[in-house]
């Protein structure tokens, strides 16, 4: 059963238990409507509580009936709220710990609310593309007011119940450490005589001069909202609780609800809902597999990276030690760090007590002797395997018993680095993202021979940093930096035929890309792929990339660092100006290649690059380099700035149709480097069976 049903007293107590938090699937819905039939049907029970085991009053409506039957087949989250709204005896909702989106629609259609104190309250489904679809919209307003309502349902974001205690949604807020089910128990005793039953329907909406107020909300909202066309679809269907009958509001409401759970754009924040929950479980790691503690860390490399990485443990609360071979980059790497929180306090963003708290969690030493009791140590020295060599040969002699020896390399084979010590087992790759203390990726590569414990350990590592940890095999470039390799030839063969920087920035941040390749390029450091270009001209030389990446490095232009990459950058300003000389370059380099320049459409760049990504994610995925296609979206979602509303590379060419884009490669294997266009095996495969991805 997914709903308990016992008698206490004179009252009838329904626990939804679904784990883990209560959501109100098909199974959970049918038990919770029997269960309040049969307290309706026994003349010795007086009053009906609804409430949730465990960790949660209900998290709302199972997602992965969305877009299924389930989700039509009865009792449907609306009959289950419309045969409590109706019931002839008072129901009471008992709320604790999570009470969200159906869950707090399930509530709002009790007559009673009691609550404990720190349940978070919330109509989170903005947050996938969709409304409130069972009421929300209609009945928040009733009881919170349109301005409070409207806020929260806008946003999605949680509000403890205390600060919403004194409202029409709670009855009751019960003392800190009190029985919440007694009370509620107690509560439906006292109201159990009382009729006429309340109801929320029957409220009223009072907001003078709603209409201005609307309109401002739709203005702001607008200009927030970007892409996303639920946040203004809130707007409307909260207007309709003051503008319409409840009735009419409750259909309008629906109507939004199923043209926005149609939408792609809600499809894939779905999608990428789901594959950031997927990329945490290995098939081959049991979710009870032994992890080991992490209470202190180590860095090795004081560098911007290393610096960066040093940030997430200090804000998890974990003691992190930095080491340097030199003073002077140790107290640069130091400062950098007290700046960046100094910087934060600055903003509002932290206060001054708790950067002072983070600071002191970070000490430096140039001692390998001072680090050897750390639980991990993660190596973020230069991206060259002689000097990854040295430093894990000295680890491997220093470190402790059962320590982690990550690496934070973005290319070079972590096979070869573990194979520098006598523990390959307790070897794994931690590579994070620039700037590491802001960015959400963190690629947890694994090695032949990394222990299981030692995967589940960064895998539990990455959510105390608030990262999403992604799993990768082996290989040169592991999942994101294998896959922008083929996206920054294209870039440059671009340049080659007739684009300059800007529009092929502009292409791609219009699709939605954070970033465009060039200034990614400048952001990072154009060094950096210079560095692997020559790597690659040693190991494969028959893969051609364009010269001007090359061109520019000779020039010096390294990117922000430098002052000047692809573009030209001022003192102290971070914006990109279009340069005339790296325009001048490239022309002159086309003229001397012998290439004529043609003009090149912004949707011939799109899927240039975007096709470059799914083509060797689609290598990448049948080597077993990533365990799922998912896994590689939530790479370029949360590390490469791929947009959200498209739910990354793999989800985006699904949607297109696999064929579709096999027939746009074919095409693109006839131009200029076609060599650079044959279709992986795997999208020919499931081009051919009509399957996606993601299937």
């Amino acid at each position: 059963m997914s709903a308990q049903y016992q008698v206490n007293g004179a009252v009838a107590v329904i626990t939804l238990a679904n784990p883990p938090v209560n959501g109100l699937g098909l199974a959970t819905r049918t038990a919770a409507v029997a269960g309040i039939r049969q307290a309706l049907a026994d003349e010795a029970v007086k009053a009906i509580v609804i409430t949730g085991a465990g960790k949660a009053f209900s998290g709302g409506a199972d997602i992965k009936e969305f877009n299924s039957p389930k989700a039509l087949t009865e009792p449907t989250l609306h009959t289950l709220i419309n045969v409590v709204e109706s019931a002839s005896k008072p129901v009471v909702a008992a709320i604790h710990s999570v009470c969200m989106g159906g869950g707090l629609e399930l509530a709002l259609g009790c007559n009673y609310r009691v609550a404990a104190p720190g349940a978070q309250m919330a109509l989170p489904e903005v947050k996938l593309g969709i409304l409130p679809g069972a009421g929300g919209t209609q009945r928040l307003p009733r009881v919170l007011g349109m301005e409070m309502a409207l806020n929260m349902i806008v946003s999605g974001t949680p509000v403890a119940s205390e600060k919403l205690a004194g409202t029409a949604l709670f009855d009751e807020v019960t003392a800190p450490g009190a029985d919440l089910l007694q009370a509620a128990v107690a509560f439906a005793t006292k109201v159990a005589d009382v009729r006429p039953l309340p109801t929320v329907r029957e409220r009223k909406v009072d907001y003078p001069n709603h209409a201005a107020f609307l309109q401002f909300s739709r203005n702001t909202v607008k200009a927030m909202s970007g892409p996303f066309p639920a946040p203004l679809k809130c707007v409307d269907a909260v207007a309709a609780a003051v503008t319409m009958t409840f009735d009419e509001g409750l259909q309008y409401e629906r109507e939004l609800f199923m043209q926005l759970v149609q939408s792609p754009v809600s499809k894939a924040l779905r999608h990428a809902f789901f594959a950031e929950r997927l990329a945490s479980k290995v098939p081959d790691v049991p979710s009870d597999t032994p992890v080991r503690a992490i209470a202190s860390a180590a860095i090795v490399g004081a560098g911007t990276m290393g610096a960066g990485i040093a940030m997430n443990f200090a804000n998890a609360g974990i003691a992190v030690t930095l080491l340097e071979t030199r003073q002077e980059a140790l107290d640069k790497g130091l400062a950098t760090i007290r700046k960046n929180y100094e910087n934060t306090v600055k903003k509002g963003k932290l206060t001054q007590e708790k950067a002072e708290q983070r600071i002191a969690l970070v000490s430096g030493t140039l001692a390998y002797a001072d680090i050897a009791q750390a639980d991990i140590v993660i190596e973020a020295v230069f991206e060259e395997l002689a000097v990854k060599e040295a430093v894990f040969k000295q680890l491997d002699a220093v470190m402790k018993p059962g320590a982690i020896l990550a690496s934070n390399t973005s290319t070079l084979d972590l096979d070869k680095i573990a194979a520098f010590t006598q523990r390959p087992q307790d070897v794994i790759g931690t590579h994070f993202f620039s700037p590491a203390n802001v960015m959400k990726l963190l690629e947890i590569v694994r090695g032949a021979q990394t222990g299981k414990d030692v995967l589940a350990t960064a895998l539990a590592l990455s959510k105390k940093l608030k990262k999403t940890g992604v799993v990768s095999g082996v290989c040169d470039g592991f999942i994101g930096n294998r896959m922008i390799e083929q996206y920054s030839r294209q870039a440059g063969f671009l340049l080659e035929e007739g684009c300059l920087p800007e529009q092929v920035d502009k292409a791609v941040e219009k699709f939605g890309f954070a970033m465009g390749p060039f200034r990614m390029g400048d952001l990072a450091g154009n060094d950096i792929g210079w560095a692997i270009r020559k790597r690659r001209a040693v190991e494969k030389p028959a893969v051609t990339y364009s010269k001007t990446a090359d061109l520019l490095c000779e020039l010096g232009r390294y990117g922000q660092k430098t002052g000047a990459g692809w573009y030209d950058y001022k003192a102290g300003d971070r914006k990109a100006y279009p340069s005339e000389q790296v325009n001048a370059m490239i022309v002159q380099h086309c003229a001397d290649i012998g290439v004529a320049r043609r003009k090149v459409s912004d949707q011939e760049i799109v899927e240039r690059l975007v096709y470059a990504l799914v083509n060797e994610g689609a290598r990448i995925l049948e080597e077993g380099i990533a365990q799922r296609a998912s896994d590689i979206d939530m790479v370029y979602l949360t590390g490469y700035g791929f947009p959200l509303f498209r739910g990354g590379p793999m989800f985006y060419a699904d949607t297109l149709g696999l064929p579709n884009v096999l027939d746009t490669i074919a095409a693109y294997a006839k131009g200029r480097h076609g060599d650079a266009w044959t279709p992986a095996p795997l999208l020919l495969k499931l081009a051919g069976e009509g399957k996606g991805f993601n299937s």
